[in-house]
């Protein structure tokens, strides 16, 4: 008896595994999307600037690197202003968000290079603040790409955007339309665009931001002329769902560091 049963449960294992890898090589597995956070420091002055980003290139880019993030993004303002480093690490999942922290703790070689920053004096501290953003990336675009660009880092444009909505459900709407056409509007264009998030948690919500990069400001200005113009981002526009689905952009024009990853 105890033989039959055991075959028969084998049998019906069996099956059911059989049927989920039937389903999923028919209807595709949804990939898993990635998390992003986004680190926005505030500096006082040069030396502090100077500290950041001897940190950042000396030891927290290779501790990102050694747990297993490869690509990290490096970001300071096209304009003059250097009170600015926007830092974008992406994530496979929560977990590892969660636990970067005690990952770099664990780290002996970060405790060694990141002396001056850990161990900075409350009277002279390596930042005034940063702002600290996490998003979900959009089911439209799961993971983060890293663009091929061929200008050199003072000529290229990263453009961030944060959309705000007036509400919830208006701004579920508008990651609708990104999911729904808008993307691939920006892929036939060429928009070379890096990420997609839902912010979680953060200032300004309910909001997404998003990325796309250009090899020069000229560049940049002209794909978004081409996009304003597209009969097809006209027809998906102006869909009924899609109205008044965000209330506000900011936009930051970025050049990426030289020891940037993307």
């Amino acid at each position: 008896m105890f033989s039959y049963r055991h075959a028969q449960t084998a049998f019906f294992v069996g099956l059911l595994v059989s049927l989920v890898l039937q389903a999923g090589f028919t209807f595709g597995f949804a990939p898993k999307r990635e998390f992003y956070q986004l680190k926005i420091y505030h500096l006082k002055d040069s030396p502090q600037k100077e500290r950041l980003e001897s940190y950042l290139r000396q030891a927290y880019l290779p501790a990102l690197h050694r747990a297993g993030i490869g690509k990290v993004g490096v970001f300071k303002p096209a304009t003059e202003a250097d009170s600015l480093i926007y830092v974008l690490i992406p994530f496979k999942s929560v977990d590892q968000f969660m636990g970067l922290s005690e990952t770099l703790a664990k780290d002996k070689q970060y405790g060694v290079d990141a002396q001056d920053y850990i161990n900075a004096e409350y009277s002279n501290p390596v930042y005034k603040n940063f702002e600290s953003v996490l998003m979900q990336a959009f089911a439209g675009m799961p993971a983060l790409i890293a663009p091929t660009l061929t200008a050199g880092p003072s000529e290229r444009i990263y453009e961030l955007r944060r959309y705000e909505a007036a509400t919830e459900k208006l701004h579920e709407a508008k990651v609708a339309q990104f999911n729904n056409g808008e993307l691939d509007i920006f892929k036939r264009l060429g928009f070379n665009t890096v990420f997609c998030g839902q912010v979680k948690a953060g200032s300004k919500l309910p909001s997404l931001m998003y990325m796309t990069s250009f090899e020069s400001k000229t560049e940049r200005d002209a794909h978004w002329k081409a996009f304003g113009a597209d009969p097809g981002w006209k027809a998906l526009n102006a869909k009924p769902e899609y109205a008044h689905n965000f209330l506000r952009a900011d936009i930051y024009l970025l050049h990426p560091t030289a020891y940037s990853d993307i």
